[in-house]
Order: C-alpha cells, then sequence, then structure tokens
C-alpha cells in the first residue's frame, strides 16, 4: 500500500493519540509518580457521573494537585478542553515546577490545539539527563498533532527505554504510522501494545480500527465485538467503511 496521507482519518487519529497518552500502570520504575487518569473511554453517562463527582471534589479543595489533575482530565472527556486548561492553570500558579501538573497542563494545551504553548510547557520539565517518560509521550503525542511524526516517533523511541512494556507508548507509536497510512507498522505496534501490562479496551478497538481499514473486515468486526455491545460494532463498522470510501481506497485494499 502506498504511503499516502489518510486526510479524513487525521482528525479521529489526533483526538485517540491524545486520550490515549499516558494511561500509566503502576508499576517499580512508576511507583513515585501520579497515575495519568484517562476517563475517555467510557460511556458518556458514566462520564458525567464522574465528572460530577469530580466537579463536588475539586470545589472541596482546589488547592489539591491531584483532584485537579483528575477533574481535568474527566473535562476534556467530555470536550471541556477549555475549562481542563483553566483548572490547571490555578494548578500551575500553586505548583508551577510539579511535573505531574506540568504534563497534565501541557496535555489539555494540546486537547484545546495550542501545540507550541504546550510544547513549550514540556520543555521545561522535560530533563535531557533524565526525562519523564511521561512527558515525552504527551510531547509525542503533539508533535503528531503537527504532522512531525518522525520526531514524535525518536520521541517515543526515547520513552520506551525509561518505561519498557508500557502500553500506551507502543499505542501511540502504532497511531503515529497509522496517520502517515503506513497501516502494517501502524498494526504491529497495536499488537504488541494489546500484550502489555496496562492496555486498554481503547487500544484494542484502535487496534480494530487499524485491521479495518486493511480491508479485513471480518477481523475487525471479531475485535470489536470482544469490546463493545452489539449496535456499535455495526456503528464502529460503518465508521471504518465510511473513512474507506471517503479515501477512495477500495481499490488499493482489493490490490494490496
Amino acid at each position: 500500500m502506498p504511503v499516502t496521507t489518510l486526510t479524513h482519518f487525521i482528525k479521529p487519529l489526533r483526538s485517540l493519540l491524545l486520550a490515549g497518552v499516558a494511561v500509566v500502570a503502576i508499576s517499580a520504575c512508576a511507583s513515585n509518580r501520579m497515575p495519568s487518569p484517562d476517563y475517555s473511554g467510557m460511556a458518556a453517562g458514566q462520564s458525567q457521573q464522574t465528572l460530577g463527582e469530580l466537579t463536588a471534589r475539586y470545589k472541596n479543595n482546589p488547592k489539591d494537585k491531584g483532584v485537579a489533575i483528575q477533574y481535568a482530565a474527566a473535562l476534556r472527556a467530555v470536550g471541556q478542553s477549555q475549562q481542563a486548561v483553566a483548572v490547571l492553570e490555578i494548578s500551575m500558579s500553586q505548583y508551577p515546577r510539579d511535573a505531574d501538573v506540568n504534563v497534565a497542563y501541557a496535555k489539555a494545551l494540546t486537547a484545546e490545539g495550542r501545540f507550541e504553548q504546550s510544547l513549550q510547557v514540556l520543555d521545561n520539565v522535560i530533563r535531557p539527563e533524565a526525562p519523564d517518560w511521561n512527558a515525552l509521550l504527551v510531547k509525542g503525542a503533539t508533535l503528531d498533532q503537527l504532522g512531525r511524526n518522525a520526531e514524535a516517533r525518536v520521541l517515543y523511541t526515547q520513552a520506551l527505554v525509561f518505561a519498557p512494556g508500557e502500553a500506551s507508548i507502543e499505542a501511540n507509536m502504532g497511531l503515529s504510522y497509522a496517520m502517515t497510512s503506513e497501516l502494517p507498522a501502524a498494526e504491529q505496534h497495536l499488537r504488541r501494545a494489546v500484550q502489555m501490562q496496562g492496555a486498554t479496551s481503547r487500544i484494542r478497538q484502535n487496534l480494530a480500527l487499524v485491521v479495518g481499514l486493511q480491508g479485513r473486515f471480518d477481523e475487525c468486526r471479531a475485535l470489536y465485538a470482544a469490546e463493545l455491545p452489539p449496535e456499535q460494532v455495526d456503528s464502529n463498522m460503518a465508521y471504518v467503511r465510511s473513512l474507506l470510501t471517503q479515501q477512495n481506497r477500495w481499490d488499493m485494499i482489493a490490490k494490496s
């Protein structure tokens, strides 16, 4: 399959990259760091319930950085990235040198489309002699959003040195290759990711998407069916086919 950009695929992939960033598996090498929350894979009702609970907790104690980070993640999950930025700007004023707050703030900025500002925040927190893999991962996702995919992959590779076996890094590497239509490479990384500790349903669904974009619809459907109710499987399959139709890629699949 030729390497051409999947134009209609880029926008949904961008949201997947950011949603999948740094779903931290607690391990010995990361035990001193705060897990990065991810509420993006929740059903709508559950997302709203979580947001309500975190809103109350945040109002009760807005200076608790952990609550602020979780609250901002819940806001992003329901599309309120601007409010997430505002919440974390307050935390930044209280904890300007805190790595967890800085990374969460950069993630919110990227969700809001403020890519260059996000990169500046991350560059201030990444130490060349001992880089934070979480920060590297968020920076990679931001560079991918800017179309700087080769640079992003260098950072993902570096992050894997510091957090080998971390599913979110392999998953984002896979999505990065999908953004440039290198689908076999994307599949390879996503298959690695689903075998790793911390692999989420979202990562497995991303694998299904990449498999479907290569025209292997039965396998794609089976992967989705293992994660989703039947009506959502049908909806996702229709979405995969619509992406292929928009790109007029059916002949390319037949020849590949």
